[in-house]
């Protein structure tokens, strides 16, 4: 049996700069950065001078008012971004795919601030003050499961936990289940919610965030340039529907792209730290390409992974220049103007690398006053770029060493959509 295309027919999102892949394109169109400064009064206050913070968002809205009681705040955004991207691809369970046909793989670091908080009320209050409900509310599977239970979707489920690669690893393995006829369809993303803390000051304390930015959040996250000095955390969700071709077109959904390949590879180098050499990174990139069947000319786009780090950038943009040779794709990063959003970035940053191919348009990465040669790329600066081209790429890499790169194609579904 042969593999069978994959296209995307929904896409849900929940970010700093708004709740769709339209919204994500035109802040970086537009150089309207979701970055700013803690709230007055939020627990962040003195632990992060900048972040990317989402929208509040009523968790009644998405589950019955009774089991709200202690739910993380990434489950709520993934369930909104779930909603919002089983609308956008028109589909009902049971009316379009058989219950058992339909798989959902959505990933995330699970709910550490609804443990954190369980700890202090056990400190607090003694054994008999701990929620009978913290299990359901903060297990990193939970995204995955409550969408499941939502929708009834009663095929593969899973939840992955590559990290910051968990978001895109979660669209290769719902790929693959798609491709190998597992599943016709499968809901497949991730949510993060690291916004809290005790995280914020783990990170501060390994001196990974952006520093002397409180005068400018919107400039704290600068992809590739000279003056940056670390990542900005960012908070958010994103979910895709991913299915064969011959399903979308049987049912008459409209494509937005293929996924045309992925690849994963692993540094093996170091817990954190990635690999200067970019070695396995681009390896990653060559599978990708080769598991497309396509040759590096025929990439026209790359939304690096791109986190704002001194070491990250630098080594990205060895194994991009490795990996492409002299013929390097345009790039630009999303995380300039959303941060980072830990495994959900790569969800985000694919919706945007999907409709830079649809619409001919490579967006810019904000901030970018002064390109390090170190990260000696083709960057896309100032304003976005017309370019009619065929795929693109874009890449995701987690602690751990963790690599994934996913390219993504034009639609062979027989509609499409614009974008």
């Amino acid at each position: 049996m042969s593999e069978r295309a994959v296209t995307i027919t929904g896409m849900g999102l929940v970010t700093s700069v708004g709740n769709s892949a339209d919204a994500v394109m035109s802040a970086m169109c537009e150089g309207r950065s979701g970055l700013s400064a803690p709230p007055r009064g939020h627990p962040l206050s003195g632990s992060l001078e900048v972040a990317g913070f989402g929208p509040p968002i009523d968790p009644t809205t998405v589950l019955p008012a009774p089991e709200t009681r202690v739910v993380d705040r990434y489950v709520v955004m993934a369930l909104q971004a779930a909603r919002d991207a089983m609308s956008d691809a028109g589909l009902e369970v049971g009316r379009d795919v058989d219950p058992f046909r339909i798989a959902v793989i959505v990933s995330g670091t699970g709910g550490l601030a609804t443990l954190e908080s369980q700890v202090v009320t056990r400190t607090e209050r003694g054994r008999l003050g701990v929620s009978p409900y913290l299990l359901p509310g903060m297990l990193p599977n939970m995204g995955a499961a409550r969408i499941a239970i939502t929708y009834g979707i009663r095929g593969y489920s899973s939840s992955i936990g590559t990290a910051c690669a968990a978001g895109a690893q979660s669209i290769g393995e719902a790929t693959r289940l798609v491709r190998s006829g597992e599943a016709d369809v499968v809901v497949c993303g991730c949510s993060e919610a690291p916004l809290f803390p005790t995280l914020a000051d783990t990170f501060n304390n390994a001196r990974a965030l952006a520093r002397g930015w409180a005068h400018d959040p919107a400039g704290a996250s600068r992809p590739f340039d000279r003056r940056r000095n670390g990542l900005v955390l960012g908070e958010g969700a994103g979910i895709f529907v991913l299915e064969s071709v011959e399903h979308a077109d049987a049912r008459g959904a409209a494509g937005y792209a293929d996924v045309a390949g992925w690849g994963a590879t692993n540094d093996a180098y170091h817990p954190t730290a990635p690999d200067p050499k970019g070695t396995a990174a681009s390896e990653c990139i060559r599978r990708a390409l080769a598991d497309a069947g396509i040759t590096p000319r025929d990439v026209g786009y790359l939304n690096a992974h791109g986190t704002s780090t001194k070491l990250g950038d630098a080594a990205e943009a060895v194994a991009i220049r490795s990996a492409f040779g002299a013929d390097a794709p345009p790039v630009s990063s999303t995380k300039a103007i959303t941060g980072h959003m830990l495994g959900a970035s790569g969800v985000a940053e694919s919706a945007v690398t999907v409709l830079a191919l649809r619409r001919g348009l490579l967006p810019p990465t904000q901030n970018l006053d002064d390109p390090d040669p170190a990260c000696d790329l083709d960057h896309i600066r100032k304003a976005p770029r017309p370019a009619r081209i065929t795929h693109a790429v874009s890449n995701s890499f987690g602690f751990g060493g963790h690599n994934i790169s996913l390219v993504y194609g034009q639609p062979s579904t027989r509609l499409t959509r614009d974008g």
